[in-house]
């Protein structure tokens, strides 16, 4: 049955043919039975009649706009020819039906109109003898009361079809949508693992070669210097693998489900443990809070701890053998402040801006993406005297 169901849904035209040939097997074996009634119902008009009311059947889903159109002049044709009505004009019912549901517009409303006069005309070109004028016209309007429940019907399922296909299109755009915001996202935590990256590689590796740079000035003269400074290089190393692990972990699809515990992203506590790394590297950092600590949201954490970290990283590039530094920050009501200051030689701006004396890092552009994601506000360049100023608002709640 439903391999029936199925050919009869891709051949509609067969089934409205099919239709067709039954209407016309009623209408010649209802005009052979009943001869006598209104109008002439002779042979030779009402076979032609027949035949194109059902043709109407037959290619009403073909085309509805033109059947509907030999519909009409058939139906004038009725009325002029004397031919009664004929089982065959229930033709007329179902291509007003059908041009409400998948004709044209103008069709419709054509359809409309004539399918509520066709009654009332066909009433009063063959009245009934027996009935008062009264009763002609309720007999007319009743019998234009199926067109209208057609035309009704037809444009229901018009209106229902259009329903269906706007949702159809609401969901694929919806879907194009959700798959054009996954690829944002998807960019967005590649340049956030990018920056990552950048950040702990760069204060790590330069806290390793400057450890190692001291640990080979030192090896002979200074014995216990040197195993103190390998120390703090195998320290650093661990400490970035695991940074890199937990970032580089997020690429793959579940491990942090199936093995593995990642370090969880810096925060404010750890920016006094960097700055005794600095420390312990060589360069001096006055370090100072300000205001009373507090909780802080994680994003607005991980943004203050990369940027000190990012500012005393060019520091040690940048500031020169005897450069000091100094980190405040200041809790106020709604946000968090940062100060980082060095009194080094300095670096021409550009080489920050750039990220570094290669230019191939992201320096204070990364620092001012990281600020932006939070809402915040950065202000760098040189200090007057020599040196060079970073200072950064963090507020608590992102800017809308």
């Amino acid at each position: 049955m439903q391999r029936l169901y199925d050919f009869l849904r891709r051949h509609p035209t067969w089934v409205d043919g099919f239709w067709a040939l039954v209407l016309f097997g009623m209408s010649v074996v209802g005009g052979a039975v009943n001869p006598e009634g209104p109008g002439t119902q002779s042979m030779a008009l009402m076979v032609p009649v027949t035949l194109l009311l059902c043709l109407v059947i037959a290619l009403r889903r073909r085309m509805p706009e033109r059947m509907l159109l030999l519909g009409a002049v058939i139906g004038v044709a009725q009325l002029v020819l004397d031919v009664a009505t004929l089982p065959a004009d229930f033709a007329l019912l179902v291509i007003v039906y059908t041009v409400a549901a998948n004709g044209a517009r103008w069709a419709s409303r054509f359809a409309l109109i004539g399918g509520m006069c066709a009654a009332p005309l066909a009433q009063l070109r063959w009245p009934q003898d027996d009935a008062s004028p009264l009763a002609n016209l309720a007999l007319a309007i009743l019998q234009a009361v199926p067109f209208a429940l057609a035309w009704v019907l037809g444009d229901s399922i018009r209106t229902r079809r259009a329903y269906f296909a706007q949702l159809e299109e609401r969901a694929a755009r919806l879907e194009r949508e959700r798959e054009a915001q996954s690829k944002v996202a998807v960019a967005a935590e590649r340049a956030r693992i990018a920056r990552e990256l950048h950040d702990v590689v760069a204060h790590n590796v330069s806290v390793m070669v400057v450890q190692a740079d001291g640990a080979a000035y030192v090896l002979d003269a200074a014995p216990d210097q040197a195993k103190k400074a390998l120390e703090t290089i195998s320290s650093t190393g661990r400490q970035a693998l695991a940074e890199m692990r937990r970032l580089l972990g997020v690429l793959r699809t579940g491990e942090h489900q199936e093995s593995g515990e990642y370090v969880p992203q810096p925060d404010v506590e750890q920016i006094e443990d960097l700055v005794e790394q600095c420390r312990g590297a060589g360069l001096p950092v006055d370090f100072k809070i300000e205001g009373t600590p507090r909780p802080l949201p994680s994003g607005v954490e991980l943004t203050a701890y990369r940027i000190v970290q990012e500012a005393l990283t060019n520091t040690r590039k940048h500031g020169g053998p005897n450069a000091g530094a100094s980190v405040r920050l200041v809790y106020f009501d709604d946000g968090l402040g940062l100060l980082v200051e060095d009194d080094g030689k300095g670096a021409p701006h550009e080489l920050y801006e750039e990220g570094g004396a290669d230019g191939r890092g992201h320096g204070l552009i990364g620092m001012r993406e990281r600020v932006g994601m939070v809402g915040g506000t950065l202000d760098a360049g040189p200090r007057p005297g020599g040196g060079f100023r970073i200072s950064a608002l963090l507020p608590l709640k992102a800017a809308h």
